[in-house]
């Protein structure tokens, strides 16, 4: 990758960073820390990766993504703001009543938003319906789906696998968010569902390993995936929960707190956006 483009995707990344924790704040609620963990991965998506229109967000051709993991629909919110589908100042409406940005993304209200999810599992099989539709209707689009590792805890992620594999979707690339953290505490002792590299590949997958804060990383394995013929490709990005504030990085228990006033005006700082309010 070039360096100015590195550096370009860089910066759009800080920006959904501080949107997520702009958006958090002014709910006094929601799910900082594997929202912060998927803001590089999503700003690939949708800056480098994916073929989009925000002027036209229903264009059947497009690409889509599913937030499995919906709890951290901050970052996918702030993600769309950034890259035009409405105005970031919307962030400021998270969580409230009569708001377009719910705690779980919701396709029926927000631009953008290519499915409902937010109960776990569920948000895969999504991903899995629209790519084999799109083998049906011959059309080229491509699926992805953002998986937390927490989440590929429950049964249904690799019912989606095994559905996905066996239908050679090979237009369908999920990301594993392995910050290795989840609400209760390490995912490998809450309800250990490593090795996810091994599994997939039983199930039939193309498997790709990626830094998910590594844009040169990412690249590599979103151009393997989009290379990979007759299978499903599943890309374990290794993060970190909470990247980007220091005070955040590798605590469980910002998974689900938003931050006091103090705190917010001190991760800003971080993120060199201490005008922000």
């Amino acid at each position: 990758m070039e360096p100015t483009q590195r550096t370009r995707l860089a910066g759009i990344a800080n920006d959904i960073r501080a949107g997520i924790l702009r958006g958090v704040y002014h709910a006094a609620s929601g799910h900082p820390g594997g929202s912060l963990s998927i803001a590089d991965i999503l700003t690939y998506l949708y800056f480098k990766e994916m073929k989009i229109d925000p002027e036209n967000p229903k264009w059947e051709d497009r690409d889509r993504l599913v937030l499995s993991k919906g709890h951290c629909a901050p970052a996918l919110y702030a993600a769309l703001a950034e890259r035009g589908y409405f105005d970031s100042k919307e962030l400021d409406t998270l969580r409230k009543i009569d708001s377009r940005l719910q705690g779980h993304p919701d396709m029926k209200g927000t631009p953008g938003v290519d499915m409902s999810s937010g109960s776990l599992g569920l948000g895969i099989s999504s991903a899995c319906g629209m790519a084999l539709a799109g083998k049906y209707r011959k059309k080229d689009y491509r699926v992805y789906s953002v998986v937390g590792d927490g989440e590929s805890e429950e049964g249904q992620v690799w019912e989606a696998a095994m559905f996905a594999a066996h239908y050679r979707l090979d237009n369908l690339c999920v990301v594993v968010d392995w910050n290795g953290l989840q609400i209760d505490g390490p995912v490998t002792e809450v309800m250990n569902p490593t090795p996810h590299d091994e599994k997939f590949r039983a199930f039939g997958w193309n498997v790709v390993t990626a830094d998910a804060h590594d844009f040169d990383s990412l690249e590599a394995a979103f151009q393997a995936a989009r290379a990979c013929k007759g299978k499903p490709t599943a890309i374990i990005a290794k993060s970190v929960k909470g990247k980007g504030v220091s005070f955040m990085e590798n605590k469980c228990e910002w998974h689900g707190t938003a931050p006091k006033e103090e705190q917010y005006r001190l991760a800003m700082q971080e993120l060199g956006r201490g005008e922000d309010k």
